[in-house]
């Protein structure tokens, strides 16, 4: 190729070798957040540019890019991202989850099963699950150090008792291979037991935050839940994509002019392939809302059964 005057992928090879030393760490301590020299990228602090940092250290010419922000691959933010990717690395881009190699994403988990031969890149804004309880930074790693999470099991105790439910909308706190306590990014609650034994490798990275971390192939990943009050996602049983009339993934509500409103799918490739009748993979949430690993999820807990167990009471 001719002379470009940067470096293959923008980042020079120092920058490269040292994110890709933080990534094999980070693939042997699961869930365990890895410092890394966040570089300057020309885009601001924030925006993307963790994830966008450790793309550019993994894509090669040979792989195809996807590039989503909170399932939608058209927005102004993964439009903006994949045509610096595609510009910096000559690699080809796609919208088609099932073609893609290499996936950095924004607040969403595409809803086709991803393969062992793709990897993963969750954007994140704050890499530490302690940090609306412990403040203090240095404390927060001495409480990991520890394996000491009890913080954690009394806000979500507090949270039952007041709302009768768990405020996190988003960024729902899981456990990684029985020890590290992880921020999954600010995926919804649905995406969650995407991470479970998933084929795919997925890493997370905040460029601001310096931190990156990951979940290899295969690893177990449970969210913070009591025996008894069993983990939720988001209760989406009656809607429908007004497009498509799709149910049971994850979707969007729009509101109309009127008042009302209406639902759509996030996952915005997989929406134009159904409603284009095209091919789609198997997704992770089937169409009676069952999730593919059997057992995982369990049912949910009736308000009057909660109220129970709150009282004491069998």
């Amino acid at each position: 190729m001719p002379r470009l005057g940067y470096s293959y992928a923008f980042l020079d090879p120092g920058a490269k070798r040292e994110l890709r030393r933080s990534l094999l760490k980070a693939v042997a301590l699961p869930g365990y957040q890895v410092a890394y020299a966040s570089r300057e990228m020309p885009i601001a602090r924030g925006w993307g540019t963790g994830g966008l940092q450790v793309t550019l250290a993994l894509v090669g010419p040979e792989d195809v890019v996807k590039v989503m922000d909170q399932g939608d691959d058209a927005s102004v933010n993964a439009a903006n991202l994949r045509r610096f990717i595609a510009r910096m690395a000559g690699v080809k881009t796609s919208t088609d989850t099932a073609q893609a190699t290499l996936i950095q994403s924004r607040h969403r988990i595409p809803e086709e099963i991803l393969g062992p031969e793709q990897i993963l890149v969750l954007q994140v804004p704050y890499p530490e699950p302690l940090a609306r309880l412990e403040p203090s930074f240095a404390k927060a790693r001495e409480l990991h150090a520890d394996a000491e999470y009890g913080l954690v099991w009394l806000s979500l105790y507090e949270d039952l008792v007041r709302y009768r439910t768990a405020t996190h909308g988003a960024d729902y706190p899981v456990l990684v291979n029985g020890r590290y306590l992880m921020a999954p990014s600010p995926i919804p609650r649905w995406d969650n037991p995407k991470l479970h034994r998933a084929q795919h490798l997925t890493l997370f990275s905040a460029g601001r935050e310096k931190r990156l971390y990951a979940v290899p192939p295969f690893t177990e990943v449970r969210p913070v839940e009591f025996e008894d009050v069993p983990f939720e996602v988001e209760d989406q049983r009656g809607w429908a994509d007004w497009q498509t009339g799709v149910r049971h993934k994850f979707m969007t509500e729009l509101p109309l002019p009127d008042g009302g409103s209406r639902h759509e799918l996030s996952d915005r490739d997989y929406a134009r392939k159904r409603a284009a009748h095209l091919p789609t993979q198997p997704t992770y949430f089937d169409e009676e809302g069952g999730f593919y690993q059997p057992g995982y999820l369990a049912p949910r807990t009736p308000p009057e059964r909660l109220e129970r167990l709150l009282q004491g009471e069998p």
